[in-house]
């Protein structure tokens, strides 16, 4: 509400104008005034006073009119009006609030009757504006409220997706760096640890589906666990074969050495895995490779169905060691040798020949981490 309140009087009687415009004005309310009704509906459409004092009785257009009018006007806002009339019975008030008035006053007009609904009908006008104005702004919140909610969503759909690939420390950096851009296709040093069960086909062929299934999971789910644990990205599952990369798509410090501690780890997990797979007479055990080398890595696929993918020697190289591996044994490629070879109990295997590779390859056993260094991610 404007300061002073704006009152608009509207009488064909310029005594009457005179008379309410002085008593009005002494209290400190502004006044505009109308003397009929058509220059009263285009003055209250064009200033929206705070509260209309509207004579009953007048040429052209009655009060009753003008009332129902302005109130039938959705396009205006709260303008309370206080009808006066000269009659002492109750038909023009009948019909002035019928048509939409608030109050009503007769003539002469009582300076005390005058004021008191004055003031009542500029706080009802008040109350009504605050209430407007807190409906306005709860409008505005619930649309802030509804867009952060999407917003939201649309994280958490995110989060679900990277979380297909990456530990949920790496997914949330991701996020908070709006990091999708991390994931377009770009060249990178990285570790590649290559893992399967050996034995596995035997065992499928021979199982029930329920059986495989249930021994698939077990071996995922412990697996995934260290996965996370040591801030590895998951390239893919491919039946029993699970293959990581490291130091994509954020770097990381001994990418190498990490790789080998999570698959000593895995090592580890497997052998509690394989003593309840023995109990119920299942002959199966974990083979590891790990390459280090330069890969394109980034988003593969199309729309709807994405996957994070390696793609370079980097890759094959760690799966070919994987396939030569024993049960129980993790073979390291010689650039993981040279990163981290003095910090692990290793064994040396000779040149061996890998599918896929033109020349031998030397290749290493890594038997554990040395006294005094430290196993943990």
């Amino acid at each position: 509400m404007r300061t002073p309140p704006c009152i608009l009087v509207v009488d064909d009687n310029p005594m009457n104008v005179d008379i309410l415009q002085t008593r009005l004005t002494a209290h400190g309310y502004a006044v505009i005034t109308a003397s009929d009704g058509e220059q009263a509906l285009a003055t209250a459409r064009a200033q929206h006073p705070d509260l209309i004092l509207l004579d009953v009785m007048m040429p052209k257009v009655d009060g009753v009119t003008v009332c129902r009018e302005l109130k039938a006007d959705t396009s205006l806002p709260f303008m309370p009006i206080i009808m006066v009339t000269a009659k002492s019975d109750s038909q023009d008030i009948v019909a002035g609030l019928e048509a939409g008035a608030e109050e009503y006053l007769t003539k002469p007009v009582d300076h005390a009757a005058l004021m008191a609904r004055v003031k009542s009908m500029l706080r009802i006008k008040e109350l009504h504006d605050e209430v407007q104005a807190q409906s306005a702004q709860l409008v505005e919140w619930n649309q802030t409220l509804e867009q952060r909610v999407r917003d939201q969503l649309e994280d958490l759909e995110r989060v679900g997706r990277l979380k297909r690939f990456f530990s949920p420390q790496l997914c949330d950096l991701i996020v908070s760096k709006g990091g999708e851009q991390l994931l377009q296709s770009h060249r990178s040093e990285i570790s590649v640890v290559f893992c399967d069960l050996r034995g596995f086909t035997a065992f499928s062929e021979t199982a029930e589906p329920e059986e495989v299934n249930r021994t698939l999971q077990e071996f995922f789910a412990g697996m995934g666990e260290l996965i996370f644990e040591y801030e590895g990205t998951i390239e893919r599952f491919v039946g029993d074969s699970i293959m990581v990369l490291f130091n994509d798509p954020l770097p990381c410090s001994e990418h190498e050495l990490r790789a080998v501690r999570m698959a000593l780890a895995m090592q580890t997990r497997a052998g509690e895995l394989i003593e309840i797979w023995e109990e119920r007479g299942h002959q199966l055990g974990l083979g590891i490779g790990i390459a280090r080398g330069y890969a394109t890595v980034g988003q593969i696929g199309f729309e709807g169905r994405m996957e994070y993918s390696a793609t370079g020697t980097v890759a094959n190289l760690a799966a070919r060691l994987c396939d030569i591996a024993q049960p129980g044994q993790i073979l390291i490629c010689q650039q993981v040798h040279a990163a981290v070879g003095d910090r692990l109990d290793m064994e040396s295997l000779g040149d061996r020949d890998l599918k896929g590779f033109s020349k031998p390859m030397p290749v290493y056993s890594a038997l554990g981490l040395q006294n005094g260094e430290a196993s943990t991610s």
